[in-house]
């Protein structure tokens, strides 16, 4: 028998504890020879990240106790390990230094004391270098400068600069017999997603460049994730079709090896994403999304269709292979993410780890499913869409429940129907979800990319309102408690969408951009110039950084709100929060506003974590009125009467 309590008041066996335990973070899984390696973002250890290492069916961590796998390349770091022959060098976050950790040794720093960051390494063995992005941060009276390099192994000599004169590089990937060198690079105001070209140099034997020519790439083509075969030829993804699309270069052309409304790739965030590997002259494994799902297959290169490989997974991510055998990040919207193994002759597998081995009773786990709703200009956007879910519970007859809106950061960026414990803990206390994959998002082609062209602020903000009405209109949410929030980008849209329109009754924004002028004057060269493409140049179109600073429409805010801030954020600094704070101080506004020292863009310490999600709950329960089941420590909520 279920018991009747208004939605958001029910009791769930998915705690903070329980998510924090499935919130581990596993990425960047690599072969070498039979032993495997990964890396692991352990929340419970302050967000550390540690490679860890399997050999003989023994899993074990390589990075001791003192040390954070993470790299600051970009400030969204990833590549931050390589592994050759049971040797591992690595990023360290506190000093930035590249470290090398050979057997039970302790770590040994192989390049000097300084703000200079690497990330994407990849080790020759032929000359006992390690090809990497360099990023030089010295040079404090200008912006950091990034070149690729090539560093001695033990650091007992100078680096060798591959490329430079770039504002970005990425992506260096070595020919078998060590005779080329790949990588991508590209120049503001560009991001890795508008536009990069794909480079390729011949190495002499100490490993400078002989001669280097430009393959393919410039204009209006993003190209992702170079990689070669056994016999010289060069694999690539590029989007010159509107997709993300494989491609192979040979001699001076390049021929299309898929040709499907579909994405081979994605956004280039971090460093270290593999989307396809290379099995032999033959085939190619890789990975393609879809309609928020993804498929792994195997891809004949010498004629013939897309081999789907069959798994009871819809998401993958980091492909590896080593031989016949196949490791990478699975995962689904019931299953958490985990490091699989597979046989790709006899198909058997292996879970070699996974991110949570918590067990959630189907009756407390709400299925997603794909909404497509219609949005401005008689266009169609798309969502995934949570319905609460509880067999204990049932809501009394003629209610409805709140709506959580999240729109996702970036803002080039997506999201899937994968497991997710932290929105489980919110539909299973009876709240609605829906992700927001709003134009400019990235799984539904370049033309949808384009969409944010210009418009950021706009779009977005249209699209989390269309999907909110849509879902009030078919009935299955109270249009009366809507709540809109977000993360970075996600907390832009969320802070113009609470001032610029009258629709959302409660906000929560976690290091959101409030102010554009603000933002690029203190954000990093990564992003320095995205919005560029997103707004427009500035100090040209200046009336339109002002138009779409939420900060200077906080007198128009009519609902509370809740506001979460790192306090050594990079990307976002808490100056834009702290104006929105000030401003809703001036008006008298109803909010809070929650700090975490030590915390950059993204929370990472489980203290960090657990004290937002709670404090939501809180906010929520005294705006619309219901008590929640949990016992949550209160929050002080400044002009709410």
């Amino acid at each position: 028998m279920s018991t009747e309590a208004p939605y958001g008041s029910w009791a769930s066996p998915i705690t903070v504890d329980v998510f924090l335990k499935g919130d581990l973070v596993l990425t960047m899984p690599r072969w070498d020879g039979a032993d495997l390696y990964w890396l692991e973002q352990r929340p419970l250890e302050g967000g550390r990240m540690v490679v860890v290492k399997r050999s003989g069916g023994v899993t074990s961590d390589v990075t001791p106790d003192g040390f954070n796998a993470r790299t600051r390349v970009h400030e969204y770091g990833g590549g931050s390990y390589a592994v050759a022959d049971g040797v591992v060098w690595f990023t360290n976050y506190r000093d930035q230094r590249l470290y090398r950790q050979e057997g039970g040794n302790p770590p040994r720093a192989v390049t000097p004391e300084g703000d200079v960051r690497h990330a994407d390494m990849q080790v020759d063995r032929h000359r006992n270098l390690l090809y990497a992005v360099r990023e030089d941060h010295t040079p404090k009276e200008r912006e950091a400068v990034n070149s690729l390099v090539a560093l001695d192994v033990s650091g007992e000599s100078e680096a060798i600069t591959i490329a430079s004169g770039n504002d970005f590089y990425s992506s260096p990937r070595l020919t078998a017999d060590g005779s080329r060198l790949a990588w991508l690079t590209w120049n503001h105001p560009n991001m890795p997603w508008n536009m990069t070209e794909l480079w390729v140099a011949e190495l002499d034997a100490a490993g400078h460049v002989r001669s280097s020519r430009r393959v393919v790439g410039g204009g209006d083509e993003s190209i992702v994730e170079p990689e070669w075969g056994p016999q010289g030829e060069l694999y690539f993804i590029s989007d010159r079709n509107g997709w993300w699309n494989l491609y192979r270069a040979r001699g001076e052309g390049d021929e299309p090896i898929t040709r499907l409304e579909a994405e081979f790739g994605g956004p280039q965030w971090q460093f270290g994403k593999r989307y396809f590997s290379v099995l032999d002259s033959k085939e190619i494994l890789c990975m393609y999304a879809k309609n928020g799902s993804v498929k792994l297959a195997r891809l004949p290169l010498h004629g013939g269709q897309l081999e789907p490989v069959d798994l009871f997974y819809n998401q993958f991510t980091d492909v590896d292979v080593n031989g016949r055998k196949a490791v990478l990040i699975a995962g689904s919207p019931t299953l958490s993410p985990r490091v699989l193994t597979i046989d790709l002759d006899t198909g058997a597998q292996e879970v070699v780890k996974a991110a949570s081995d918590v067990h959630i009773d189907p009756g407390y786990f709400s299925i997603p499913r794909a909404v497509d709703f219609p949005t401005e200009h008689g266009l169609t956007a798309h969502a995934i869409y949570f319905a609460p879910k509880n067999r204990d519970y049932t809501a009394p007859e003629g209610t409805k429940p709140p709506l959580l809106v999240h729109c996702h950061g970036g803002p080039t960026s997506e999201v899937r129907s994968t497991y997710d414990l932290e929105i489980q803990y919110w539909t299973s206390r009876g709240f609605a979800w829906v992700d927001v994959n709003y134009g400019g998002s990235t799984g539904y082609g370049r033309p949808y990319r384009e969409r944010l062209h210009l418009e950021w602020g706009v779009v977005d903000v249209d699209d989390c309102i269309n999907a909110a009405k849509h879902l009030v209109g078919e009935g299955l949410v109270d249009g009366e408690r809507t709540v809109i929030t977000g993360g970075s980008a996600g907390g832009f849209t969320t802070l113009l969408a609470l001032t610029k329109h009258r629709f959302f009754k409660a906000g929560s924004c976690l290091y959101g951009v409030g102010d554009l002028v603000t933002f690029i004057n203190d954000t990093h060269k990564f992003e320095s110039r995205y919005l560029d493409w997103l707004v427009g140049p500035y100090p040209e179109r200046a009336d339109v950084y002002r138009d779409r600073s939420a900060v200077n429409f906080a007198d128009r805010l009519n609902c509370p709100i809740i506001l979460f801030q790192g306090l050594e954020d990079k990307v976002v600094p808490p100056s834009q929060s702290e104006e929105f704070v000030a401003a809703c101080k001036a008006k008298k506004l109803p909010y809070a506003y929650i700090e975490f020292e030590g915390e950059q863009h993204g929370f990472r310490k489980d203290s960090s974590i657990r004290k937002t999600v709670e404090s939501e709950l809180y906010f929520f329960s005294r705006i619309f009125g219901f008590e929640p089941h949990d016992k949550v420590e209160p929050v002080d909520i400044q002009n709410l009467r």
